[in-house]
This record gives C-alpha cells, structure tokens and sequence, in this order.
C-alpha cells in the first residue's frame, strides 16, 4: 500500500475489491507495454486483484477515449486508466493528438462519473519516453494506477456521505 495526499491529509490507499480497466494503445507499444507493466505493478502493490483488472488494446491514443466510454459506461469498473505515448515528430500531428486525447479522455470522466487516468506520455524523444517508463514506481503507468485507486477510493467515500 502507499500513501497519497496533501501532507496535512494522508491516506492509507487500499485497492482490495476494486475493479480496473486499463486501456493501452498499441502505437509505441514498446513502450506502452511498460506503462502496462508499471500500472499493474502499482495495481497489485495497492491491494487489487489480478482477477479484477481489465485490459484492452486499442490503435493509438486517439482511440482511447472511446474504449475508456464503453467500458465505463458498462459499470462493471471503478476507474479505468488510458495508456499511451505520443513522440512529437515534425509535423503538428502530435499537437492534435495529445490534445484531442486529453479532452476526449477528460470528457468520459464527467460524463460517466468514472474516473479515467490520463496515462498517455506527450514527450519530444524516445528516450524522454524510455524515462518514464522504467521498472520503478516513477513509472507513469504505476502513477496512473495510484491515482485511479485514489480517485475510485474518494468517489465511493464522497458517493456514500449523506
């Protein structure tokens, strides 16, 4: 387990019996695959179960808002982490999709009430990317995680005080 919080406010995150969708896109799936790997790592270190995780591969992160949608829209998860890396090349493709990523993810979250983790490395090289995707916890994917569980811990607390 780990904590995370404000220092006046830290708490205890125990993900026992929550239910997680991480989506990943296969663009850059080298380094997705770690991003993967490193939210499941913080997933099983924070108390959730194998069992309840979801997975599913969508193209690239431009697709990844609609994948998060449909499985939150199901009900069946607590929070669903989006997974991806945009490598800024020369064209402004890399602007559009980041962008439009990020808004698209943050619009499944208000619609649905789910929370959904912006996953995705908008970096300018390979090896920026490399970086944040190594076998510790200041792996990205393993950051995901942590605020998913988070974020799904408070939703429940704040959906039950009344």
């Amino acid at each position: 387990m780990t904590r995370a919080g404000s220092q006046s406010n830290l708490v205890e995150l125990d993900g026992t019996g929550l239910r997680i969708a991480i989506i990943s896109a296969r663009f850059n799936d080298h380094i997705v695959t770690a991003l993967r790997d490193g939210a499941r790592r913080g997933l099983t270190r924070l108390g959730v179960e194998d069992s309840d995780v979801l997975e599913a591969w969508v193209p690239g992160a431009f697709e990844l808002p609609l994948a998060a949608q449909a499985i939150a829209e199901t009900g069946r998860v607590d929070a669903v982490l989006c997974l991806g890396t945009v490598i800024r090349g020369d064209t402004p493709h890399f602007d559009y999709v980041c962008g439009e990523a990020a808004r698209g993810i943050q619009d499944v979250q208000l619609a649905t009430g789910v929370p959904v983790m912006f996953g995705v490395l908008t970096v300018n090289t390979e090896q920026q990317a490399i970086d944040r995707s190594g076998p510790g916890t200041d792996n990205k994917g393993d950051e995901a995680a942590v605020g998913a569980v988070e974020m799904a811990l408070l939703l429940k607390c704040l959906r039950t005080t009344n």
